[in-house]
């Protein structure tokens, strides 16, 4: 959007009415974000059960067609959505972001459920609702929209210059507070913490399982792999979804990150990749959000866009243990350094505590410590996005990046019922240099296609690539293998963050060795594109009907 069209979420203006809009408010979802954020787990212990919100997606899309057309008119002062906490929350937030106060009539809120008491009414989280501030010689004009779009609407309040927000009910007043005490200036938890007495005892237990070593137990791993609930195929669930409605989705890449085109006069659009590693996060809570950071950021690049803005969703156990509050702090501690180091800043998120069981102070008292990070980054032209798998034959494979023995919370360590060590090293000064060179080899039409090597290692960048088109390769792993003195099985299934999988035509290779070459990278080639086949030179094959197949079964045949 263009910055002259932001609306802010701000009552402004003595005499401007706030309005109500989009669904009736309902039973649905009292409470439901604010306390379903601090249940726990545990059975037998009383606990409150919040309804869940009811969305309506055809609803959502109306509303937001209708908010774009109150923009277009220029009725809109100020707006906000209804999110956690409802009512409450927007006029608290609307009034407390103005420079005067708000008065709100409760009793005019079109209602579902007209048995709601007030407080129900003001914590209600039903779905598909936003409230703004419009000017009343607008008024009608706003009205007229909202009706042209079948959306009822409601005058619900006004703004004036008390500084305070009043709220009656019934001809009682039920709130009357200074708005930044609710909205900005909430009282701040100041809870102990400290690192949990088994972290030693868990970082000491480095990978104790034994490594794949013939050719017949590296193959059998590596389709293993493959077939993990982690690492397995969600086209059953995302083909669910017809994630190409209105034509705006250039590249969906369910395994990568999604190309989606902003712009259709001039290509622009956006990248958006989502990343996040529990296990990481569990031996080294700093460690894994910043690597959670440093893969989200990859995966943006990898397309070729430059990444721009954060957001988080952050999942841990209750804050009253001091195991998972010193979790929780060094998560955010990690993810806020990687933010500041890589120049993106976090727009927004969410947070999800009390995610245990059992007694505090043990390993197992809650889900793992779960940071998920989703960058988004800008393409100038949607047609230059690069693939995320090869589609034609004869290409040579290049891994950029240095290979390293870090196999502790891996996916192969995952497979083989282990979790102890250390999590992979991050460097997000070469993170940086990585992401400009994707940028750069984009830009210039160097590669063809291209992976970031996350989770499950090169072995799962190679089968994801290969799986994109149907195209099979050849992989060599000698150079790598000499050049950082690794096994097979250490440079398949390592870990190591700051690498990509990159397919070069060989018209393009000497282009693109010479600037490797210059910035002094690490980078080696490791195979060539063809065939129906994914071999590791040496070592095995596996068709891509057999990949395809072991790849695609997991989901569908725990719920389908």
């Amino acid at each position: 959007m263009k910055h002259e069209d932001i609306h802010l979420a701000s009552a402004e203006g003595v005499g401007n009415k706030v309005v109500l809009f989009g669904a009736r408010t309902g039973g649905d979802g009292i409470g439901g974000a604010s306390i379903l954020a601090s249940e726990t787990f545990e059975d037998g212990v009383p606990a409150k059960r919040p309804s869940v919100q009811v969305g309506d997606p055809f609803m959502e899309k109306v509303l937001i067609e209708c908010c774009l057309e109150l923009f277009a008119a220029d009725v809109v002062q100020g707006i906000q959505d209804l999110g956690a906490a409802g009512i409450s929350c927007a006029t608290s937030e609307l009034a407390s972001n103005g420079s005067g106060g708000m008065h709100v009539w409760l009793d005019d809120v079109l209602l579902r459920d007209p048995s709601l008491n007030a407080g129900e009414i003001l914590m209600s989280e039903s779905q598909e609702r936003m409230m703004a501030v419009v000017r009343p010689e607008k008024l009608d004009e706003f009205l007229a929209i909202t009706g042209k779009w079948d959306i009822e609407s409601s005058v619900v309040g006004e703004v004036n210059d008390s500084g305070r927000l009043t709220i009656d009910h019934h001809g009682e007043r039920i709130v009357d507070v200074d708005p930044r005490t609710v909205a900005h200036d909430g009282p701040v938890y100041d809870r102990p913490y400290h690192r949990p007495s088994w972290m030693d005892t868990l970082q000491a237990d480095r990978a104790s399982f034994p490594l794949p070593a013939t050719a017949a137990e590296l193959r059998e791993s590596f389709v293993t792999l493959l077939s993990s609930p982690n690492m397995a195929a969600r086209d059953w669930i995302t083909s669910q979804y017809d994630r190409y409605v209105q034509g705006n989705t250039a590249a969906s890449r369910p395994d990568a990150a999604g190309v989606i085109r902003i712009d259709e006069s001039t290509g622009r659009g956006v990248a958006i990749a989502t990343r996040s590693n529990d296990r990481f996060t569990k031996l080294d809570p700093y460690e894994g959000a910043r690597q959670s950071v440093a893969a989200a950021y990859r995966g943006v690049a990898i397309t070729g866009a430059e990444p721009t803005a954060v957001t988080d969703g952050l999942n841990f156990g209750s804050p009253e243990d001091p195991d998972s509050m010193w979790q929780f702090a060094e998560a955010i501690r990690g993810l806020a350094d990687a933010c500041q180091e890589l120049g993106v800043p976090v727009t927004g998120g969410n947070v999800s505590l009390y995610n245990g069981t059992g007694e505090p102070g043990r390993i197992d008292s809650s889900i793992n410590p779960t940071a998920i990070v989703g960058i988004l980054g800008i393409l100038d032209d949607v047609a230059r996005a690069v693939p995320s798998g090869w589609r034609e034959e004869g290409q040579l494979l290049f891994l950029v990046g240095e290979t390293r023995r870090e196999l502790d919370g891996s996916e192969l360590a995952a497979v083989n019922g282990h979790l102890g060590g250390l999590p992979p090293r991050v460097n997000l000064a070469w993170e940086r240099e990585l992401a400009q060179i994707l940028i750069a080899c984009s830009r210039d039409g160097l590669v063809d296609a291209a992976r970031d090597v996350s989770e499950g290692g090169l072995a799962a960048a190679a089968a994801y690539g290969a799986l994109r088109y149907g195209v099979g390769a050849r992989i060599v792993l000698d150079e790598v293998c000499e050049r950082d003195g690794l096994t097979p099985a250490q440079v398949l299934f390592s870990e190591s963050q700051g690498r990509a999988l990159l397919t070069v035509p060989r018209t393009e290779e000497p282009r693109f060795t010479a600037m490797l070459e210059a910035r002094g990278v690490p980078f080696a080639r490791v195979g060539v594109t063809g065939g129906d086949v994914l071999e590791v030179q040496g070592q095995f094959d596996v068709s891509l009907a057999e990949l395809t197949e072991a790849w695609q079964a997991p989901l569908p045949a725990r719920f389908a």
